[in-house]
């Protein structure tokens, strides 16, 4: 999940479309107040932070989470003023993780939550996923199926490891090519539909993990 703090209305709903064809889970607040009322629920794996918010700013924002043992750990990435070397550097200094200069690219924000959110997460993160009858072994790229190695091309493989790491979560046929095949990938959703229709065959009784969501895509279920 992921927080974005933007009071431009606009520049927000196109942060969360963007962050959410892309794979991620997001939503937005206008303000201070109005975020962390949403943390007292919620714990977000990232937090997009504009320095410039009604009432309390980002910097303070930033300041609170930093001295809170409870959110010390949480990447930010800061939204600063195009060409205000002050904000960023403060903003660095404070603890944030990586920042973007206003106006910046949808998919320039896409590819540093990628690599903020790949630097953040445990060394000892497993490599070996587990779903049902299902095992998958990243660094060896091999998958058993009911104890028996199945062949997969790289992108059955990508497509399989993006299931198994979000288990019950449904994703669109957009989300996946999105993922899967990169943000900029000029195909067609039929595609997807086309390797699903492989997947499944591949694994055989397990293939049944993979369901169709009417009306939405796909997603792993047991």
């Amino acid at each position: 999940m992921i927080f974005c703090v933007e009071d431009d209305s606009g520049i927000r709903d196109l942060m969360i479309y963007t962050l959410n064809a892309s794979g991620f889970e997001a939503v937005g607040f206008a303000d201070a107040r109005e975020f962390f009322a949403a943390m007292a629920q919620k714990t977000p794996d990232l937090i997009m932070l504009d320095i410039m918010l009604p009432g309390e700013d980002g910097v303070s924002v930033l300041k609170k989470l930093r001295r809170n043992p409870a959110t010390e750990a949480i990447p930010v990435i800061m939204a600063t003023a195009k060409g205000n070397e002050y904000d960023k550097v403060l903003g660095l200094d404070l603890g944030a993780d990586d920042y973007l200069a206003k106006p910046f690219g949808m998919m320039e924000m896409v590819s540093r939550v990628r690599a903020v959110l790949r630097r953040s997460q445990p060394r000892a993160q497993s490599q070996v996923l587990r779903f049902g009858a299902l095992e998958m072994n990243i660094p060896e790229h091999t998958v058993t199926a009911a104890g028996k190695r199945v062949q997969l091309t790289l992108k059955e493989f990508d497509l399989l490891r993006k299931f198994m790491e979000n288990p019950e979560r449904a994703f669109t046929r957009e989300q996946l090519l999105a993922t899967v095949w990169c943000e900029d990938f000029l195909g067609e959703t039929r595609t997807v539909d086309v390797h699903i229709g492989t997947l499944r065959q591949k694994l055989g009784a397990c293939g049944g993990y993979i369901r169709t969501v009417r009306g939405v895509g796909y997603r792993m279920e047991a």
